[in-house]
């Protein structure tokens, strides 16, 4: 949209008059302190898919579906904004807003950035979406909102850096988020949905505001972040909404019949007193607008202008309510500037419910495959790029095609959405979900292909088998001999179990280093069989351990060996024969003991803790409830609700057989037509892993049904179990409780479920019992010595929350979505079990690569001779300290940034602690998880590194140290001071940097901007 030129020259008169712009809190507009200051926010909240695609929300299609149109919404509030200099507006999402800037003008970008200068357009939260809390890793959290304020950054510069985070909409709220927002510099955070009870105490004892101290082991203030609930979630209050979308009357002030000024003016002072009634200073604040709202930003503009005039115009007749334009920041300021001491919470705002039957736990599980597929997505984008980063240019720009990861970055920030892998979109929105990350996955197939060959020195066919799980490679299942190159993200020696499906009975597997390595082919079973149905042909399965170097790759070469394998034929012929149900399997580490009878898991020994656990797990139903006598709320895509507090079990026994091999011992157990687990224990892994497989979930019946794991041991747990935080610090759990408030507990299941990223676990005063997931899950502990984790959901309900539709995904064949998934179980001590955890977990997150090729490619360069290199590191260890870092957790992330004129150098941003991820276009991404404080004897403690000298592909030029997010200088990050119940923390200066030695605290993040110098070259 063309602006016209007088807007143009009236900015460059102001300018040239001495009109210096000014953002941030010098912008903010002057309020009375002895009045009641009602902040007017215009705000629209714009969801990154939901009822609609992307796309489809951007340029107003499907209206039939919803009246939405965001590119209209920017188009009319600009205008507006132009024209009166009192009036302001905030944008959130990140994505929506770059979209429409690529479509701008010059003259209409250059009034932009005046406006963003001036801050009366301000930019709040400033991520590529607004994330979801529950669902998320804090990785992907940090990726997301780095992709949103770089662009911020690189287009209004300072001007565009977010004061305030703006939580509006997501389901309950994380202690990780919090944190992760405080060390990317933010001042505050305001929150728009709280649990209904928790809400209404907060009123009775006007405790909307507080300070949130969202880490235990870091020190305050450098967690700690100023959070305020928002008075009515992010809706006008009522009879005063005046958008299109709404049916309230306008003002009408002229001389007529219609006039209504005298009633709303009333009206709206005692909505205001009311509200203050709630909140502890002379500042309001009342959001205007709602979804997709300002299509016609002249309806809400011209409708506030007469709020405003009209009831500021009663503080004549002894009105002591000030009405004005402002911003969350400007809000922010004033409440700053009260110098008030304010409560501090400690714990998170998980579960939320909007009533007493209403608990939004179900979408902690809602469409587990796209959960899967996320978290999937965010492992290869960081493989993707570290190589791009690790081969330069040559990633970008190679054999295979010109590519970037940015593609796969862009989707997996609009994938973080609190609709997307919330799972509560509608399904054909969900599809375009998954669809996006899948384009991405394609560039980013290209940028490693291109990176491997630099860096190896030989064109492969390089090929990408993503359906490993269900033991599908058209490669592996028809060559006779083939390369795995095994790629390691981590900057510690990984040792990565490799299955790969083939027809052949004998194998030889051969190491880098030329040495022979153990393997075993096993039969497909029934129930992968079953899975795939028509694709893929394999009925063996190639099982043996590979090690990958830190931050590198090994190449495994595979031959079949001619001939008839004996020992495999008559492990076939007693596969297919009737068996009784196992006793137990055992490799150096645990023995895992089955009920003779029902051949369900009975116990688990650690060997060499001597340590056992009677340990039973089945798998369980909730019935799904369609609304009772006591309420009318079904179970859907947010909301869990069973019918009643018993979970039936699908099957009280288990058809079952054993595979028992020098690499893998497996347990086949079988409990239904659509479920099924693999019980398995690989040579020398401490864990017991479980391979599960549910669906299509039956609904003849009529009846929606909720799939649990659950685990009953003996343990004695008083009511406690523990889970993590975005897959960072942990928090205990307590059954039926809530820190903040007396808890009415009205739904004993649902109201006790929590988000489970990584890890649950429950312990007593020795024993602790830990299961690590390979996805997002909701998990409880119902009973004492007992957990659960919810695996799959089916429901013929909507649950009344806007997505009108019920969770029925279709799956491939349309006859319901089966999921295949993993649970890591760990036994352990209570006191040695977190470091042990924790380790595995990372690994779960950032699990090796595989990429596959015939062999025998050409070299990289035309003409010379093959320089093939079969082991690669990127990482170098020096020093025994630097060791037991990269053994540990102490590790780098960098991501490019841009190239710059020398094409010897790159810019790049590093983090640490974290695992190495590099990537190009935006700052950061950790993804390894630092020890909390005290949590181990040996890992938290403080540890300083030498950043200098960690790698052996380029050379570290410059450093400069970044805030989280590297959107701006550690050294001037200011955030305000506030004054707590706990006392006032103060930020220490900060001591000159020494890229030599760099001190980490338990659970720190530090953030360096670094100009490095490629060292590796072909």
């Amino acid at each position: 949209m063309e602006f016209p030129v007088v807007w143009g020259l009236l900015f460059g008169a102001a300018l040239l008059c001495g009109g210096e712009a000014a953002c941030g809190y010098q912008s903010c507009p002057v309020t009375k302190p002895n009045m009641l200051n009602v902040h007017l926010i215009p705000h629209t909240h714009d969801d990154v898919g939901w009822l609609k695609t992307v796309d489809q929300y951007f340029f107003g299609v499907r209206n039939d579906i919803q009246h939405a149109g965001v590119e209209y919404i920017l188009d009319s509030v600009i205008p507006e904004l132009l024209a009166d200099p009192s009036k302001r507006f905030i944008y959130v999402e990140v994505v929506f807003f770059a979209r429409w800037w690529g479509l701008q003008t010059e003259a209409t970008r250059q009034a932009v950035q005046q406006l963003v200068a001036e801050g009366r357009l301000e930019f709040v939260n400033g991520g590529w979406c607004m994330n979801d809390e529950a669902a998320v890793h804090y990785s992907s959290v940090i990726d997301q909102m780095s992709l949103g304020l770089h662009f911020l950054k690189e287009t209004f510069g300072e001007c565009g850096r977010p004061r305030v985070a703006w939580h509006i909409d997501p389901f309950g709220h994380s202690r990780e988020q919090a944190s992760l927002f405080a060390q990317m510099g933010y001042d505050g955070f305001f929150l728009g949905r709280i649990d209904y009870q928790d809400k209404a105490r907060r009123e009775a004892v006007r405790e909307m505001e507080q300070l949130w101290r969202a880490s235990g082991s870091l020190e305050p203030p450098v967690a700690d972040l100023f959070t305020g609930v928002l008075p009515n979630g992010y809706n006008p209050p009522m009879s005063l909404c005046w958008d299109q979308s709404c049916s309230d009357d306008p003002i009408v002030d002229d001389d007529s019949d219609e006039n209504n000024v005298q009633n709303l003016v009333a009206y709206f002072l005692g909505v205001a007193s009311a509200q203050s009634k709630h909140y502890r200073t002379n500042h309001i604040v009342m959001t205007m607008g709602s979804d997709f709202q300002y299509e016609n930003a002249l309806l809400w503009y011209k409708n506030m202008d007469k709020l405003i005039k009209h009831v500021n115009a009663q503080q004549l007749h002894g009105s002591h309510v000030h009405v004005l334009y402002s911003t969350p920041s400007c809000y922010l300021w004033e409440l700053n500037q009260a110098n008030l001491s304010w409560s501090v919470k400690y714990d998170d705002f998980f579960p939320y419910a909007d009533g007493p039957h209403q608990f939004w736990t179900g979408y902690f599980t809602s469409r587990p495959a796209l959960k899967r597929y996320e978290r999937l997505s965010n492992n290869f984008l960081q493989v993707c790029n570290q190589l791009e980063v690790l081969a330069g240019k040559r990633a970008n720009v190679g054999p295979y095609g010109n590519s970037s990861s940015y593609e796969l970055r862009k989707a997996m920030g609009v994938a973080q959405h609190h609709d997307a892998v919330s799972g509560t979109a509608k399904q054909h929105v969900t599809n375009d979900y998954a669809k996006q990350l899948s384009v991405g996955w394609d560039a980013c197939q290209v940028v490693i292909s291109n990176a491997l060959a630099s860096i190896g020195g030989s064109k492969e066919n390089f090929m990408f088998c993503t359906y490993l799980n269900i033991s599908i490679c058209p490669l592996t299942e028809a060559a006779h001999t083939f390369v795995v190159v095994v790629y390691n993200p981590l900057p510690r020696l990984v040792n990565q179990n490799i299955r790969l499906p083939v027809n052949g009975n004998h194998y030889s597997v051969t190491a880098p280093d030329g040495q022979a390595v153990l393997n075993e082919v096993i039969p497909v079973s029934s129930f992968t069989q079953k899975v795939r149905r028509d694709r893929g042909n394999a009925i063996n399965e190639l099982v043996f351990q590979a090690s990958s170097p830190p931050v590198g790759y090994s190449s495994y070469t595979i031959s079949k060996v001619p001939g008839r394998n004996q020992a495999h034929s008559k492990l076939l012929k007693r596969l297919y024969e009737p068996a009784p149900p196992a006793k137990g399997i055992q490799n150096e580490h645990l023995r895992v003991l089955f009920d003779p009878k029902t051949g369900l898991l009975k116990e688990i020994q650690n060997l060499d803790k001597s340590i056992s656990l009677p340990v039973s797990q089945n798998f369980f139903w909730y019935n799904a409830s369609a609304g009772n006598d006591d309420n009318e709320q079904a179970s859907g895509a947010y909301i869990f609700r069973p019918n009643n507090s018993k979970a039936f079990p699908i099957s009280q026994g288990v058809h079952s057989y054993q595979v028992k091999t020098q690499v893998v011992q497996e347990v086949y157990q079988n409990f239904s037509s659509w479920c099924s687990q693999v019980v398995r224990l690989y040579a020398g892994q401490p864990y017991v892993e479980l391979e599960w497989t549910v669906g299509p979930i039956p609904i003849r019946d009529g009846l929606g049904k909720e799939i649990i794991s659950r685990f009953s041991t003996n343990l004695q747990t008083d009511g406690r179990f523990y889970t993590d935080s975005n897959g960072r610090e942990i928090l205990e759990r307590r059954r039926d409780y809530r820190a903040t408030w007396n808890l009415s507990q009205t739904e004993p299941v649902a109201g006790n479920y929590y988000p489970v990223n990584s890890r649950i676990y429950i312990k007593d005063q020795k024993v602790q019992l830990t299961v690590l997931t390979d996805r997002s899950q909701g998990g409880s502990s119902t009973a004492d010595g007992s957990l659960e984790l919810m695996v799959h959901r089916r429901l013929l309900y909507d649950d009344s929350r806007g997505v009108g539709e019920p969770l029925l995904e279709p799956g491939v064949y349309h006859d319901g979505l089966v999921v295949r998934g993993r649970h890591l179980i760990l036994l352990d001590t209570a006191e040695s079990s977190a470091e042990q955890h924790r380790l595995l977990a990372q690994q779960e997150f950032m699990a090796p690569q595989l990429v596959l090729a015939p062999g025998g490619g050409p070299p990289y360069q035309p003409g010379q001779r093959s320089l093939k290199q079969n082991m690669f590191s990127s990482f170098t260890i020096v020093t025994v300290q630097e060791m037991n870092l990269a053994a540990n957790q102490k590790q780098e992330d960098m991501r490019r940034l841009i190239w710059q004129s020398d094409a010897a150098y790159q810019l790049v941003a590093f983090k640490l602690p974290t695992a190495l991820s590099i990537s190009s276009g935006t700052t950061n991404q950790n993804s390894q998880v630092p020890w909390e404080r005290g949590e181990s004897a040996n890992s938290s403690m403080p540890v300083t590194v030498n950043l200098m000298n960690l790698f052996s592909s380029f050379t570290i030029v410059t450093v400069q140290e970044m805030n989280l997010a590297a959107n701006q200088k550690q050294e001037d990050m200011r955030r305000l001071i506030w004054q707590s119940d706990a006392g006032t923390a103060r930020y220490r200066s900060s001591s000159k940097l020494d890229p030599a030695r760099i001190t980490l605290q338990p659970m720190e993040i530090r953030t360096f901007l670094v100009q490095i110098q490629q060292e590796f070259h072909r």
